[in-house]
């Protein structure tokens, strides 16, 4: 299958450390439940707390719509963020058993007090009607609790979600079996974030809130001890140090001999042991070319570097400047998650005020309102990959290029957010016309289901430009970071979530389009203005796109492109 080329992340790790001595090897099939269990638990409790998250905030905490998204995206933007610093830690000093186990345990004392607020009042403020002026905001210690439970939360999710699969990838020594791991660890996913977006997300809006953070705070235990108990029978890889370590390296060890001329000979230039031939560094950045340059006193006469702050071989800074020219390309990732985090939010208190009902009796909770675009980008990728891909190779004869799907994932993501722009402009006509714009988030008598094309819109290119991010770092990443290159794409969605909280302050500061009351507002305008800047974004991706040359030529199935 094609997610078997795109998330091969467990290939990061280096192969040679597996054992070939008479010690019973460990690792391979027999572990998998146990890793599944970890990933299952706490794709739970992600799951249960995010997808009803702003929904809890506006009735248990009274905090207003719109702040209640800013908070969600706060922990969504953690929750991608930190799984770069998890990738560093069990690189550099831990390994991922630890980094896993550790990060499990703080996200279940988190998911505790979360499940705490929701059993005591004590720990809430006074619940109030909808639209009521008589609202007490929570108190200091009430915002203390709730702020450090989602702290503990998002950052033990964080380093457990990105971590665990690589550790199972780890587990089998042939690519084939690394990929049915994923096959099954995406699987396993998307199964457990659909059931939070339905099954959770309905016993906590109809049961109870306690019950429903409970379930999933039990979830998160029980995969930690399912774990635990498989821990005789992991393969483990030692911390072979920070491969961000030779990256710094270089800055200073170019900047320390700037004043330095540059030779012309390639016996002038450090070159890595493991390599029998003299190699050139590139004219790109000439300026960093310097940490490679060999002074007195750098080198033994072995060739061991003596002095690594001071010296790197032409393979690092060669390295270090691949990163360089992936750099613009990764910028343009950062407006594609914008209107992603907008829309994740937004949906949820568009849906709030939108007729939920289905037949007389059953109402869609509107935390449920994501699952579309988690069902949209399932399906797609099963056609991509069984359908159009293999159709698109037999008539081009060539495979379509990660790049490629990048790009046609961003055009999708503009054109939801127009359907999405329409659709509200829709909206607050119906709000005009029943005259009910003067009470506060009032339900109108338009369908929910009016936002399920553009959420499957976002879908669709979700199953395109995600998977084709992954897909391009990986591959272009040097080999030293490939356990990070996953890492990246997720930096890149966290900073937009941040991002989107930005242009949520900036929206709300210059204009009277997000009033707390959206039926007050101007949603569609704010829609459009992402739709426009989604535009841009698109054109300058184009730009960087065709500039870019792909760095593993050889080992690409993108190829074919720079053999034109």
């Amino acid at each position: 299958m094609e997610i078997d080329k795109i998330l091969h992340s467990g290939d990061a790790e280096d192969p040679k450390s597996a054992s070939t001595s008479s010690i019973p090897k460990k690792g391979g099939w027999i572990t998998l439940p146990f890793i599944l269990a970890m990933v299952t638990g706490i794709s739970l409790a992600y799951g249960g707390l995010v997808s009803n998250l702003i929904v809890y905030l506006i009735q248990e905490f009274n905090v207003k719509s719109i702040s209640a998204a800013k908070i969600f995206n706060v922990v969504n933007g953690c929750v991608s963020i930190f799984p770069v610093a998890g990738a560093i830690i069990a690189d550099s000093y831990l390994g991922c058993y630890s980094v896993v186990w550790i990060s499990s345990l703080i996200s279940s004392l988190g998911m505790l007090l979360i499940s705490l607020t929701a059993a005591f009042s004590k720990l809430r403020p006074p619940h109030c009607e909808n639209g009521s002026n008589l609202c007490r905001s929570p108190s200091e210690f009430q915002f203390a609790v709730l702020y450090i439970s989602l702290a503990l939360a998002s950052i033990g999710m964080a380093g457990t979600r990105f971590t665990v699969g690589p550790m199972g990838a780890n587990q089998f020594d042939k690519p084939k079996y690394q990929g049915i791991f994923f096959n099954w660890y995406i699987f396993v996913m998307y199964i457990s974030t659909a059931v939070c977006s339905t099954a959770i997300v309905y016993i906590q809006d109809n049961v109870s809130w306690a019950w429903g953070f409970g379930i999933c705070f039990a979830g998160n235990v029980i995969g930690l001890v399912l774990f635990l108990a498989g821990s005789g029978f992991y393969h483990r890889i030692k911390p072979h140090g920070s491969p961000f370590a030779s990256l710094g390296r270089v800055i200073v060890a170019a900047t320390r001999k700037r004043n330095l001329l540059l030779s012309l000979k390639s016996e002038d230039y450090c070159q890595d042991h493991r390599n029998m031939t003299f190699i050139m560094p590139t004219k790109f950045f000439r300026f960093l070319n310097r940490a490679a340059l060999k002074t007195e006193g750098d080198a033994e006469l072995a060739g061991s570097i003596r002095k690594s702050w001071r010296l790197c071989t032409v393979k690092e800074v060669e390295d270090f400047k691949s990163l360089i020219k992936m750099l613009p390309l990764w910028s343009s990732a950062l407006l594609v998650a914008v209107p992603l985090v907008i829309q994740l939010s937004m949906v949820i208190i568009q849906a709030l005020t939108m007729d939920r009902h289905i037949g007389a009796h059953f109402k869609i909770p509107a935390g449920t309102m994501p699952v579309f675009i988690s069902i949209s980008t399932c399906i797609t990728i099963f056609f991509l990959d069984r359908l159009l891909f293999p159709v698109w190779e037999k008539f081009t004869h060539r495979p379509i290029t990660t790049l490629q799907r990048v790009g046609i994932g961003h055009l999708l993501d503009v054109l939801s957010m127009a359907v999405l722009a329409l659709v509200e402009a829709k909206r607050l006509k119906t709000v005009q016309l029943h005259n009910i714009e003067g009470h506060d988030n009032a339900v109108v008598p338009m369908s929910v289901f009016w936002l399920v094309p553009s959420l499957a819109l976002a879908g669709i290119g979700e199953a395109f430009h995600f998977p084709g991010h992954i897909s391009f770092y990986y591959q272009e990443f040097p080999a030293s970071l490939k356990s990070t290159s996953t890492a990246v794409v997720a930096l890149s969605i966290g900073i937009g979530f941040y991002m989107g909280n930005a242009l949520i302050d900036l929206v709300r500061k210059t204009t009277d389009w997000l009033p707390d009351n959206i039926n007050r507002g101007r949603l569609d305008n704010v829609y459009w203005l992402i739709t426009i800047l989604g535009g841009l974004n698109f054109c300058y991706f184009l730009g960087c796109a065709c500039l870019y040359k792909y760095q593993n030529v050889e080992n690409s199935t993108d190829a074919s492109v720079n053999e034109k």
